[in-house]
């Protein structure tokens, strides 16, 4: 099972009652940040959510929206005690732009290790999170995140039986172990069956519709996707700053076969956005409006 919770809503500055952009994660024991807008620190405590367990941070990119809330979240890690490291991951100038940031949060007791985005497409495993990072098309290098939770095959007792396979292995076999026996070698592939359908996360903001961002999202279990403008006036202004309309990012979903999808990162503008809301469904029925503190439990399917 994955915990998803979309923080922040907001885009640009944050209101009364709108936050800035980011979405916490937690998955067997161990949390995940995308982004870190001002006000996350209070985001995750009016959630009831802890960042004890915060192991991995990712970064769209390094505007002020997005990043502005780390150096206080960094300071309370460390007031907690935490010893062991921090991982974070973003686009080029990754380590830079912490640094500068850690002027004010010079002293901290984990280290932390950065993973720098160097290709166009990524990939990074973390603590069971599988993290594919995918380039999209702002005014500034940018990425959008695709997390999966695979889910292995069942465990296939004939064909152990069949193999020969002691039993006293079959445990440490379906763990992924690599035992060596009387000179044979053994391996999980020779006891487990088909990889069964994970879990599947897609978040995506700060960008104009780009193809790579429908494949990215295909067949997701959610897609979490910008929708900076609702009204149709400011199409211009949406290709003029590389933001994306309602109905572009719905249109993303539909092309991506996605089981549902939340919009976020709202303009400070948008006011009465469920009005909309009909002509998005035209494009994309299962589309609907990120809250902040809206969350989902997403469940491994059942065969």
């Amino acid at each position: 099972m994955l915990d998803v919770c979309l923080l922040g809503t907001g885009g640009m500055m944050p209101l009364p009652y709108r936050k800035l952009t980011a979405l916490m994660t937690r998955y067997n024991g161990s949390n995940l940040l995308i982004d870190c807008g001002e006000g996350t620190q209070v985001a995750i405590r009016e959630k009831g959510w802890s960042v004890h367990d915060l192991d991995v941070i990712c970064f769209t990119h390094y505007h002020a929206d997005h990043i502005s809330g780390l150096p206080g979240l960094l300071l309370t890690l460390g007031n907690a005690e935490r010893t062991r490291p921090v991982h974070m991951i973003g686009p080029k100038g990754l380590e830079r732009v912490v640094n500068a940031l850690r002027i004010i949060a010079p002293e901290l007791p984990f280290s932390i290790e950065y993973h720098e985005i160097t290709e166009r497409e990524q990939d990074f495993e973390m603590n069971g999170y599988c993290i594919h990072a995918f380039r999209v098309n702002h005014n500034v290098l940018c990425y959008g995140y695709t997390l999966e939770i695979k889910r292995q095959g069942r465990f296939d007792v004939e064909r152990a039986r069949d193999q020969e396979i002691p039993q006293k292995y079959w445990s440490r076999l379906q763990k992924g172990e690599v035992i060596e026996d009387g000179g044979r070698v053994l391996t999980s592939d020779m006891v487990l069956g088909p990889q069964r359908k994970g879990i599947k996360l897609t978040y995506c903001t700060d960008t104009r519709p780009v193809p790579v961002i429908a494949e990215c999202a295909k067949q997701a279990d959610l897609f979490i996707c910008e929708g900076m403008y609702a009204e149709k006036e400011k199409e211009a202004k949406a290709r003029q700053y590389k933001h994306m309309t309602f109905y572009e990012a719905a249109s993303l979903a539909k092309s991506a076969e996605a089981r549902a999808m939340w919009l976020t990162h709202f303009s400070p503008s948008l006011t009465k956005a469920e009005s909309y809301m009909d002509e998005v469904r035209k494009i994309f029925p299962e589309a609907s409006l990120g809250k902040d503190g809206r969350s989902i439990e997403l469940e491994f399917e059942e065969n």
